[in-house]
Parts: structure tokens; sequence; C-alpha cells
């Protein structure tokens, strides 16, 4: 089960009645391995050997150049490697040339203090797995933390120490071309995918313990990003600042990035956007106050790309010095590629504009992460050609991600079409025709951030039906490009659709269509392919209505389908889903494999909605259709085209009997939340249980209602399966007007069931006093 934990917090601020939810707060400590005095005593008197420029040397971390023949150190950088002045690589990955490289540091510098090589390793390596928005819809943590093992492993088999994953970030606008990696728009979801990816990187020992017991390295350090509300940027630009209150800074943005420190986590990479005013590479508040002193933090803070130097476009630094100085000030480690502290940290030391001890705490944090690695037992750990060869794309990983993908697939619609429902298809079909042109792409269903994937390895949505239907004629037509409004290839695909027993359209976006930089101010089908999908499903519907006809969309963002949610009988969300797309997306489409997928994050039925998530406050004139003066639209309505959480099956069913453990208790109790989940039809299904809250009367306005937990559960044909959720006192708390974390008394809803649309409720109610679960946080500066 997943549910929420309390906030961190010093363990000295709240005494008494809440010392249970203290020992709970305090865990992360142990996640993260305690510092052994010989360790510390190795670190101490290296960098007491250290002048100051080597001190800089391992703050900076050097781009690599790429050529024919591989990674390349840029001009003037071996020598560099020699002279102790670059302590990480970014993009310089490969078994053969990572070693070479470690070589020059480690047997010709003087100190012979060994490299860090980073790359990211977003969602696979060369096994390439669902992109993280996908890999949210499982709703599987166990499956999330293996895809990550599994691409840790493959990474550290290329000489990889360091990764810049997993995105935390909390997504509401889909414009945000971003949202593809990460978890969506909730919270406590977020939180979950947080905590699987970082211990599938890096282990449940947390970063200190990463080394330990492995005798070949399986393990990268893990990096949770963007610190903080990247994912807020306004318009869903990508970059564009993000205007939030603390309330929902501490209650919707910051939530994952804790879990991620309970985690283990060795890394937090600041975020490009400002907050409040302040750049997040600037600020001490949130690097200093919330994340060390807060949450206890012990690991690295590491740059954005040119994060440091954008403190002056920012307009907060009028020098690269003085950009340097604010971002040391603020608690950033390592600069990444501008080499601004490479060029200007040693002088404003000298100055005394910036205090030598704040250098060596974090020079003493990068040689820790060095030596948790066991790079100075043995630097080239990581760097084995044999070990290369035989642990990439390997058949058990291949079977991995096959697996993942299916399970990230998400039904949106199944009508009957003569008397059926549409899917799954049956494979006695004769012939089929699959219409678009990301059906026969295999660089899109990589997806973006695809770590060393190549489009030779990968599925296709073509290649996979065509390979579970060996006997059947099956038809391709690109119909028009994805970005084009041309319509030249329209009466091919419409005679192809005419002659095929049943018509399967791919539309979507290309992979360089969401990531980095990749905002879109329309969520609509780009190009011609709404064009396309009625020309096509106008001429079947014309002449045979009982023709199945299914839209499969390929895209890693949320996106306006409205007229296909009115005209195509099925609707399959298929995002992108890695190596195995194509095999996942037939297993589906032809039965081999039962859809349950849940979505991440709310699916709009026009641009014009968003941003727009369930968990929204109810304001003083909630939407209702009978009366004119309420909040909502004129030509749309207020509610979703399909819903957080939504998902279908090739069963169905049932939830009843949704029950508390007792009506009422204590801020301090534990709710035992129970409800009957029965399987309906004839096939197993997995569900997944999702347990939603309200607090319907508080000091400050609550969201409508929020996730609280869930569980992903398998029910064979007619079983019953009785769930339980237990809810903690962090479950129920808000941070109230002067920002304290408490519950406080007074009455709870309670809903169960597939979606956040569910409608079995039931009530609980806290009595007795408020319980302050944690102090008011240090105030946005």
């Amino acid at each position: 089960m997943i549910r929420r934990r309390p906030p961190l917090h010093s363990p000295t601020a709240v005494l008494g009645v809440v010392a249970l939810c203290l020992l709970a707060s305090a865990a992360p400590a142990a996640a993260q391995a305690p510092v052994t005095r010989r360790s510390e005593r190795f670190v101490d008197s290296l960098l007491a050997r250290m002048t100051l420029d080597e001190k800089v040397g391992q703050l900076n971390m050097t781009p690599a150049d790429w050529n024919q023949t591989g990674p390349q150190a840029p001009a003037g950088g071996e020598q560099m490697v020699r002279e102790g002045k670059i302590g990480s690589f970014l993009n310089y990955w490969g078994a053969a040339p990572t070693r070479a490289m470690q070589r020059i540091a480690v047997e010709q510098s003087r100190l012979h203090i060994p490299l860090l090589f980073s790359q990211d390793v977003i969602h696979g390596w060369r096994t390439v797995f669902p992109v993280s928005l996908a890999e949210a819809a499982t709703f599987d943590t166990a499956a999330v933390r293996g895809a990550a093992h599994i691409a840790a492993v493959e990474a550290s088999a290329h000489g990889i120490h360091w990764t810049f994953a997993p995105m935390v970030d909390i997504a509401r606008d889909p414009r945000w071309g971003r949202i593809v990696e990460g978890a969506g728009e909730d919270p406590l979801l977020g939180e979950a995918m947080a905590a699987a990816r970082v211990r599938g990187f890096q282990g449940d020992g947390g970063w200190r313990r990463i080394g330990d017991g492995d005798a070949v390295p399986s393990r990268i350090l893990a990096t949770a990003k963007h610190f903080a509300a990247y994912g807020a940027a306004e318009g869903g630009r990508d970059y564009n600042t993000a205007e939030v209150s603390e309330r929902t800074l501490w209650e919707v943005y910051l939530p994952p990035f804790l879990a991620a420190v309970r985690a283990g986590t060795g890394s937090i990479m600041a975020s490009f956007n400002d907050i409040g005013g302040t750049p997040s590479h600037a600020s001490r508040w949130l690097l200093d106050d919330v994340l060390r002193r807060r949450w206890g933090y012990d690991g690295l803070v590491v740059s954005d790309w040119s994060g440091i130097n954008e403190v002056i476009a920012h307009g907060v630094a009028a020098t690269p010095e003085d950009a340097v100085v604010l971002a040391m000030r603020a608690g950033v480690d390592v600069d990444m590629s501008d080499a601004l502290y490479s060029k200007h940290l040693a002088n404003t030391v000298r100055s005394k504009r910036v205090p030598l001890a704040l250098v060596d705490s974090a020079v003493k944090r990068v040689l820790r992460v060095k030596q948790a690695l066991g790079l100075f037992d043995d630097p080239y750990r990581y760097s084995d050609t044999t070990r290369q060869r035989a642990a990439t794309l390997t058949p058990a990983n291949r079977a991995a991600a096959r697996d993942v993908a299916r399970k990230a697939i998400v039904l949106l619609r199944n009508e009957r079409v003569a008397d059926s429902p549409t899917l799954p298809l049956s494979k006695s079909l004769r012939s089929i025709a699959v219409i678009g042109a990301l059906a026969d792409d295999r660089a899109a269903v990589l997806g973006s951030w695809n770590g060393a994937g190549r489009p030779e390895d990968a599925v296709t949505v073509l290649a996979g039906i065509r390979s579970a239907l060996p006997s059947a004629r099956v038809t391709f037509e690109r119909g028009a490009p994805v970005e084009s409004l041309s319509t030249a290839g329209f009466a091919a695909a419409v005679q192809a659709a005419r002659e095929a027993d049943a018509v399967v359209l791919v539309l979507g976006e290309r992979a360089d269509m969401t990531g980095e930089a990749s905002s879109r101010a329309s969520l609509e089908l780009p190009g011609s392919q709404l064009a396309l999908a009625q020309a096509v499903v106008g001429a079947v519907r014309g002449e045979t209505p009982s023709k199945p006809v299914v839209a499969v969309l390929m895209n890693g963002r949320p996106l306006a389908v409205s007229w296909l949610a009115d005209s195509v009988p099925a609707i399959v969300e298929s995002w992108l889903l890695g190596v195995e797309h194509g095999n996942a997306v037939a297993d589906v489409l032809f039965g081999d494999a039962n859809p349950s997928g849940r979505l991440p994050v709310s699916m709009p039925r026009a641009t014009g909605q968003v941003p727009i998530y369930y968990a929204h406050k109810n304001t003083g004139r909630p939407a209702a259709q009978e009366n004119h003066y309420t909040s909502k639209y004129l030509d749309l309505p207020w509610t979703p085209l399909y819903p957080f959480g939504h998902g279908l099956s090739y069963t169905s069913f049932r939830y009843a009997n949704l029950r508390v453990g007792a009506a009422s208790g204590r801020a301090a109790d534990p709710v035992r939340v129970s409800v009957d989940v029965t399987n309906a039809g004839t096939r197993v299904g997995d569900e997944v249980v999702q347990l939603y809250l309200r607090d319907d009367a508080a000091s400050v306005a609550r969201p409508v209602r929020e996730l609280r937990a869930f569980r992903r559960i398998t029910v064979r044909p007619g079983e019953t399966r009785s769930v339980e959720l237990v809810l903690g006192p962090g479950d129920l708390a808000l941070y109230r007007l002067d920002m304290r974390h408490v519950v406080e008394p007074g009455t709870f809803t309670l809903w169960a069931g597939g979606s956040s649309d569910a409608t079995l409720s039931t009530t609980y109610r806290v009595v007795g006093d408020t319980l302050t679960l944690a102090p008011a946080p240090p105030r946005m500066r």
C-alpha cells in the first residue's frame, strides 16, 4: 500500500504525543548511513592536502565533446584533469573511454582523485523503458523501481556513476514539455514514484551505502530534480517563473523531494525558475534552510546546465563573479557546464566574498560521494568492457521493458460495436489497416531523454501488429506527417480503411515534441492528424458501422482529443513506451494483456481548460449546471475529458462496503479504511484501488479531494477482495494559517474507487485537540 508519511523536521521541535511521528520522520537518517570516523578521516586528510584550485576543480563538472569515435574532453580538458581542475564529466560514457580518462585522473594528477562520470539516465539506458509519465501510469512502484534498477545496471556497465534522475516535479499544466519526465499532477503518486526510482538507482541503503556489498557495480547515484516548483512554470512555458504560495509549495511541490531525501538520494539538482523572485540557484532559503537544515539532507547539490550563470539573466547578479557568490552561499556544490566556479570561485574566496569553509564543505560532499561509490578503492570498477557487452539490452531486460509497457497502457474508452466491446480485437482478422505516420516511427517510441537507446532496437506499433497477426494482411498508410497540414495521403488512408476488417489509427506526437524546451501552446493533435482521423472514421462509419476502429495515442503529455472521444469507439493511451512499444500495444489490442494503466494526470477537453487537475479548491461558487453564476465555462463542461486515475479494463470491478475501523478517533490514531472490490467480469484483471480524502471544514480552504493511498491488486473473475488501507496523521494534516503542520479536529469524507471520480464514500471524525506534527517551516526569503 502507498500512503503519505509525516513531514521531516527537527526531532527536538515537537514533544509528547507525537513522539512516534518523530521517530518515523527521522527515518531518512537511517537511509543515509552514518558517517564512519575512518571515512571522515580519509576525506579530511585528502582535503587538507588540496590547494584552493584543486578544491575548486572538484566542484567543476565539464561536458564532453563527441565525435565519430566517442566522447572526448574539450580542448585542454585532459590537461585540466592532470592539474586537478575537473572533478566530474557530463555526457562522457562508455567503458573504454571512461577507463582511459579515469587513468589520467588517478595516475597523472598530483592527488590521484578519481573522476565522476554523469549522464541523464531517465527511463532506461540502452534498454529504453516507458517515459516516466507512462511509468507513473502503472501505479506500480515495484515495476518502476525494477526499471530504474535495470537502467542502473546498464548505465553502470557503461562507466556511468551518476544519473540526473528522477525528475520529481509535479506538473499540472500539460503544455509544459517536461511533464513527460515526471509522475504527473498528484503529490502522493509523485512521492511514491520518486522513492521507487531513487531506490531502483541506488538500492535501499541510501547514497552512503551505494557501493556496499556490490562486487560488481550495479548502482548509480540518483538526483532528484528540479528543486523546486519547476513544474509550475507559468503558461506551461519552459524555464518560466513559478508563482506559488508557500502553502502550495509545501503541500504540492516539495513532498516528492522530501520522499527522495527519505529514500536516500545522493544528489539534488536546483531548478531554473525563480520562486518569489529568487532563482533557485541563488536561494539560501530553499537549498540551506529547507533542504539541509529542515530536512537534514547531507548529499550533493548540483546546478542545472548553466544554471549559475543564468541568475544574471534573472536579474539578481550583475557579473559572473556575483553569480558564483550567490550560488555558493546558497548551497550549490557542483557547477554543471558553465565553468563559473572554475573561473571565479577562487577569486571570491581570496577576496573573502565566499568563506573557504563553504568551499571545503562542498568539496567534502563530492569526495564522500566518490568514496561511497568505491572509486578510491577501485577507480575503474565501473569501466568494464566485458560487463558492458554482457549487461546491455539482454532478453531479460527487454522482457521487463515489455511488462512495464503493458502495465502503463491506459484504455480510455471501449464502446460496444455490433453487440461486443471494440477491444480486444480478434486474432482471426483477415486484414487490418494501420494508419498514421507514428505507427512506423522507431525514434518516436523511445521518447525524449532516451539514454543510449537506438531506433533500430525499437518495435513500432506496425511491427508489433504484424508480429501478433502473422497470417493477416496488414496494410500501412502514413496518411499525413505528424506536424504537416498536408492531406495528400488521406485518400490512400481512407481506401485502406475501407478494404480492411479493422482499423487502427495511430495519432499523437513525436518524441521531440515533449521534453526540455518543448512546450506547446495547443494540446490538440498536431498538424492534420485530426482531419485524417475524421476522414477515415467518416468513411468507415458511413459504409460499415460495425467495423472496429481503434485510436492509439502516442504522446508524452495528455492531449485534448474530444472529437475522438465522441466518435471513435475505442481509444488506447499508449504514451511513448520504449523499445517494446509495439509489442506491448499489440498485446493489449489483441487481448494477450488486460490493460491496467491509470491516468497520472487529468486529460483536458480543450487547451483552454488548463491548468486542470482533480485536487482543486472548491471556490465560494463551486460549479453547478443549474446556476449560471458559478465557476464554469460557457462553451465546455468544467470537468476533464478523462479524470486522474481513470483507466478501463477488459473486465469490470465493483466497489462496495466502504468502512472505517472506528467512526472517530484522536488525531494521532491510525485510520483503518477497508473496501470490497469484486471482479464482475470474466477475465483476471488488475485494479488500482484509490482512496481519496477531504477535510470538510478546516482553518484554511482545502482541495475537493486528495489521493491519500492506493494499492494495485489482481482479482480473479468472480472474486471479491477486501482491501485495507491505513492512513496516518500525515494523511489528515494541513498547513494552517501559521504554517504549522497540524491535524485539526473535525469531519473528513473518504472516497474509494477506480479514479478520482469515485462516488462510494464514508466519513471519519477526528476528536480531541489539534495535533502538531511539525513546527512552521522556515519562511521564504
